[in-house]
């Protein structure tokens, strides 16, 4: 690692250099089956096709492996090395201070008029990155384990009745109530 030096207040400080890592995480989601897997590339080569590409650009994972052939991706976004988030709209591949202010993403207001500038990354993919967050928008001929062959149970269902009836495709006449999907809860010991 190279440091370089900075005096804050007469208190000199030292702090690593930000040198491009050829690191980085892809985490891919398939909602069809509700699992993600997490990859960790190494490679120049493969992740150059990342590189210079924005939030929900669609990027095709044959360089992945053979596996991959005819997979899809969708970039979703992504924190860098520090753990600062990429932000849709922000049209850089730095970390930039916005002043937010409520309504916007990645702010939650404390109080009522208050802004606050925040650091957050800009939407374009560079090799600063930690995490790349993907999604499979259009599956290929072969199947990834862990990923594409089991699914995951959902843990939650709706609550709405229309959510309800939309979901198992009922009508008017059918009772809901049956289809309600419940949290299992453990059993209590000892008094009930």
């Amino acid at each position: 690692k190279q440091w370089y030096q900075r005096r804050v207040r007469g208190v000199l400080f030292y702090f690593p250099t930000f040198c491009p890592t050829s690191k980085m995480k892809l985490n891919i989601a398939f909602p069809a089956t509700g699992c993600q897997k997490l990859l960790k590339i190494d490679d120049e080569k493969i992740l150059s096709i990342f590189y210079d590409k924005r939030i929900s650009q669609e990027v095709p994972a044959d360089r992945l492996g053979d596996e991959w052939k005819g997979y899809i991706l969708k970039i979703t976004g992504g924190n860098d090395l520090q753990g600062f988030c990429m932000m849709q709209g922000v049209l850089s591949n730095t970390r930039v201070r916005l002043l937010f202010k409520k309504g916007m993403p990645n702010y939650t207001e404390k109080r009522k008029g208050v802004r606050k500038r925040k650091s957050v990354r800009g939407c374009i993919v560079d090799s600063q990155l930690s995490v790349l967050d993907l999604v499979v928008v259009k599956k290929g001929d072969n199947e990834i384990p862990g990923l594409t062959d089991n699914t995951a149970p959902r843990r939650l269902g709706p609550k709405r009745v229309g959510k309800i009836r939309k979901l198992f495709a009922l009508s008017k006449e059918d009772d809901v109530r049956q289809y309600v999907v419940h949290r299992p809860l453990p059993e209590k010991e000892g008094r009930r």
